[in-house]
Protein backbone atom coordinates (compact mmCIF):
# COMPACT_ATOMS: atom_id res chain seq x y z
CA UNK A 1 0.00 0.00 0.00
CA UNK A 2 1.62 3.53 -1.12
CA UNK A 3 0.34 6.30 1.36
CA UNK A 4 -1.10 9.11 -0.04
CA UNK A 5 1.00 11.91 2.29
CA UNK A 6 4.20 10.90 3.81
CA UNK A 7 3.76 9.90 7.18
CA UNK A 8 5.36 12.10 10.16
CA UNK A 9 3.81 15.31 12.18
CA UNK A 10 2.61 17.24 9.49
CA UNK A 11 0.59 14.27 7.79
CA UNK A 12 -3.12 15.15 8.29
CA UNK A 13 -4.01 11.59 8.66
CA UNK A 14 -1.97 10.68 11.39
CA UNK A 15 -4.99 10.19 13.72
CA UNK A 16 -6.75 8.33 11.45
CA UNK A 17 -3.66 6.05 10.70
CA UNK A 18 -3.05 5.68 14.36
CA UNK A 19 -6.41 4.08 14.71
CA UNK A 20 -5.82 1.42 11.91
CA UNK A 21 -2.52 0.50 13.59
CA UNK A 22 -4.42 -0.21 16.69
CA UNK A 23 -7.24 -2.17 14.83
CA UNK A 24 -4.24 -4.33 13.83
CA UNK A 25 -2.93 -5.06 17.32
CA UNK A 26 -6.51 -5.58 18.75
CA UNK A 27 -7.41 -8.13 15.73
CA UNK A 28 -4.04 -9.55 16.16
CA UNK A 29 -4.74 -10.92 20.11
CA UNK A 30 -6.92 -13.25 18.77
CA UNK A 31 -9.52 -12.49 21.47
CA UNK A 32 -12.57 -13.98 21.48
CA UNK A 33 -15.05 -12.18 18.03
CA UNK A 34 -17.47 -10.27 21.15
CA UNK A 35 -14.31 -8.74 22.99
CA UNK A 36 -12.61 -7.56 19.48
CA UNK A 37 -15.95 -6.19 18.20
CA UNK A 38 -16.48 -4.35 21.64
CA UNK A 39 -12.67 -3.00 21.24
CA UNK A 40 -12.82 -1.70 17.77
CA UNK A 41 -16.11 -0.20 18.51
CA UNK A 42 -14.45 1.66 21.81
CA UNK A 43 -11.45 3.01 19.57
CA UNK A 44 -13.93 3.86 17.11
CA UNK A 45 -15.99 5.99 18.72
CA UNK A 46 -12.76 7.93 20.06
CA UNK A 47 -11.41 8.51 16.44
CA UNK A 48 -14.71 9.94 15.72
CA UNK A 49 -14.66 12.25 18.61
CA UNK A 50 -11.52 13.87 17.56
CA UNK A 51 -13.09 14.59 14.38
CA UNK A 52 -10.30 12.88 12.00
CA UNK A 53 -9.30 14.88 8.84
CA UNK A 54 -10.34 11.87 5.82
CA UNK A 55 -9.34 12.37 2.40
CA UNK A 56 -11.42 14.27 0.14
CA UNK A 57 -11.97 11.11 -1.96
CA UNK A 58 -13.36 9.44 0.28
CA UNK A 59 -15.96 12.26 1.56
CA UNK A 60 -17.54 12.03 -1.99
CA UNK A 61 -20.91 10.96 -2.52
CA UNK A 62 -22.19 9.20 -5.76
CA UNK A 63 -24.70 10.82 -7.68
CA UNK A 64 -27.34 8.04 -8.04
CA UNK A 65 -26.15 5.98 -5.31
CA UNK A 66 -24.14 5.97 -1.53
CA UNK A 67 -20.73 5.45 -2.42
CA UNK A 68 -18.49 2.87 -1.04
CA UNK A 69 -14.61 4.06 -0.42
CA UNK A 70 -12.03 1.86 0.72
CA UNK A 71 -9.78 3.54 3.32
CA UNK A 72 -7.80 1.23 4.25
CA UNK A 73 -7.30 -2.52 4.21
CA UNK A 74 -4.44 -4.57 6.25
CA UNK A 75 -1.91 -5.90 5.15
CA UNK A 76 -3.03 -9.31 6.53
CA UNK A 77 -6.59 -8.84 5.00
CA UNK A 78 -7.64 -9.42 8.53
CA UNK A 79 -9.40 -6.43 8.19
CA UNK A 80 -10.77 -3.42 6.36
CA UNK A 81 -12.14 0.34 6.97
CA UNK A 82 -14.61 1.80 4.43
CA UNK A 83 -15.94 5.09 4.24
CA UNK A 84 -19.49 5.77 2.91
CA UNK A 85 -20.85 8.56 1.86
CA UNK A 86 -24.86 9.35 1.48
CA UNK A 87 -25.95 12.07 -0.35
CA UNK A 88 -29.44 12.80 0.68
CA UNK A 89 -32.24 10.13 -0.22
CA UNK A 90 -29.90 7.59 -0.58
CA UNK A 91 -29.77 3.54 1.05
CA UNK A 92 -29.21 0.32 1.12
CA UNK A 93 -31.19 -2.55 0.75
CA UNK A 94 -31.95 -4.69 2.73
CA UNK A 95 -28.85 -6.97 3.13
CA UNK A 96 -26.37 -8.96 5.24
CA UNK A 97 -22.87 -8.89 5.92
CA UNK A 98 -21.59 -12.52 4.85
CA UNK A 99 -20.73 -13.74 7.93
CA UNK A 100 -18.58 -11.01 8.69
CA UNK A 101 -18.31 -9.07 12.06
CA UNK A 102 -18.63 -4.98 10.91
CA UNK A 103 -18.24 -1.88 13.39
CA UNK A 104 -20.12 0.96 12.32
CA UNK A 105 -20.11 4.72 13.23
CA UNK A 106 -21.33 7.99 12.02
CA UNK A 107 -18.52 10.43 11.18
CA UNK A 108 -20.47 13.06 10.01
CA UNK A 109 -24.76 14.30 9.63
CA UNK A 110 -27.09 11.50 10.28
CA UNK A 111 -28.56 8.46 9.56
CA UNK A 112 -31.09 5.42 10.06
CA UNK A 113 -30.19 2.31 10.51
CA UNK A 114 -33.52 -0.40 10.08
CA UNK A 115 -32.78 -3.70 11.93
CA UNK A 116 -34.40 -7.29 11.13
CA UNK A 117 -34.39 -10.26 12.15
CA UNK A 118 -34.82 -13.89 10.15
CA UNK A 119 -38.15 -15.07 10.84
CA UNK A 120 -37.45 -18.34 9.66
CA UNK A 121 -34.28 -19.93 7.69
CA UNK A 122 -33.72 -18.57 4.56
CA UNK A 123 -34.19 -20.87 1.61
CA UNK A 124 -31.76 -19.90 -1.50
CA UNK A 125 -34.56 -18.19 -3.34
CA UNK A 126 -37.02 -16.40 -0.63
CA UNK A 127 -37.18 -16.40 3.46
CA UNK A 128 -39.45 -14.09 5.85
CA UNK A 129 -37.63 -11.20 7.38
CA UNK A 130 -39.16 -8.88 10.74
CA UNK A 131 -38.26 -5.35 11.10
CA UNK A 132 -36.91 -5.10 15.07
CA UNK A 133 -36.43 -1.45 14.96
CA UNK A 134 -35.23 1.81 13.92
CA UNK A 135 -32.20 3.74 15.10
CA UNK A 136 -31.59 7.01 14.56
CA UNK A 137 -28.12 7.34 14.30
CA UNK A 138 -26.56 11.11 14.57
CA UNK A 139 -22.61 12.29 14.82
CA UNK A 140 -20.05 10.31 17.06
CA UNK A 141 -22.90 6.70 17.45
CA UNK A 142 -21.18 3.61 16.94
CA UNK A 143 -23.06 0.32 16.38
CA UNK A 144 -21.99 -2.94 15.18
CA UNK A 145 -22.89 -6.18 13.75
CA UNK A 146 -21.79 -9.99 15.06
CA UNK A 147 -23.34 -12.36 13.20
CA UNK A 148 -25.96 -14.20 12.91
CA UNK A 149 -27.38 -10.46 14.36
CA UNK A 150 -26.50 -8.84 10.28
CA UNK A 151 -29.67 -7.74 8.77
CA UNK A 152 -29.99 -4.05 8.49
CA UNK A 153 -30.17 -1.26 5.90
CA UNK A 154 -28.96 2.22 6.11
CA UNK A 155 -30.76 5.38 5.09
CA UNK A 156 -29.66 9.33 4.63
CA UNK A 157 -33.31 10.94 4.64
CA UNK A 158 -32.03 14.04 5.88
CA UNK A 159 -30.89 17.15 3.98
CA UNK A 160 -27.32 17.39 4.45
CA UNK A 161 -24.61 14.63 3.42
CA UNK A 162 -23.64 12.01 5.74
CA UNK A 163 -20.22 9.80 6.23
CA UNK A 164 -19.95 6.77 7.95
CA UNK A 165 -16.83 4.92 9.47
CA UNK A 166 -16.95 0.94 8.77
CA UNK A 167 -14.62 -1.61 10.07
CA UNK A 168 -15.03 -5.30 8.88
CA UNK A 169 -13.62 -8.47 10.10
CA UNK A 170 -12.49 -9.52 6.71
CA UNK A 171 -13.10 -8.67 3.32
CA UNK A 172 -16.46 -8.17 2.20
CA UNK A 173 -16.61 -8.76 -1.63
CA UNK A 174 -20.75 -9.52 -1.82
CA UNK A 175 -23.44 -10.28 0.08
CA UNK A 176 -27.19 -10.92 0.38
CA UNK A 177 -30.24 -8.36 -0.10
CA UNK A 178 -33.64 -9.23 0.53
CA UNK A 179 -36.04 -7.53 -1.48
CA UNK A 180 -39.87 -7.76 0.24
CA UNK A 181 -42.92 -9.20 -1.75
CA UNK A 182 -46.81 -8.56 -1.48
CA UNK A 183 -47.25 -11.78 -0.37
CA UNK A 184 -44.69 -11.31 2.70
CA UNK A 185 -41.80 -13.20 1.75
CA UNK A 186 -38.41 -11.49 0.74
CA UNK A 187 -36.84 -12.48 -2.31
CA UNK A 188 -32.93 -13.30 -1.99
CA UNK A 189 -30.11 -11.99 -4.11
CA UNK A 190 -26.13 -12.84 -4.05
CA UNK A 191 -24.83 -8.50 -4.51
CA UNK A 192 -21.11 -8.42 -6.04
CA UNK A 193 -20.06 -4.86 -4.09
CA UNK A 194 -17.22 -3.01 -5.15
CA UNK A 195 -15.34 0.33 -4.06
CA UNK A 196 -15.62 3.60 -6.32
CA UNK A 197 -11.90 3.33 -6.42
CA UNK A 198 -10.33 -0.44 -5.79
CA UNK A 199 -6.84 0.70 -3.96
CA UNK A 200 -7.21 2.36 -0.74
CA UNK A 201 -6.95 6.11 0.13
CA UNK A 202 -4.24 4.93 2.79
Amino acid sequence: MTPTTPHGSDDPYSSVRSFCGELADVVARNRDTGETVQTVKDRLADLIRRSPELPDQVCRAGTDHYARHLLYRDRSERFEVVVMAWAPGQETPVHDHAGIWCVEGVARGRIVVTRYDMARNARPESTRLEQLEIIRAGLGECGALIPPVEYHKISNPFDHLALTIHVYGGLMRQCRIFEPQPDGEWIVQTHPLAFERPEPAL
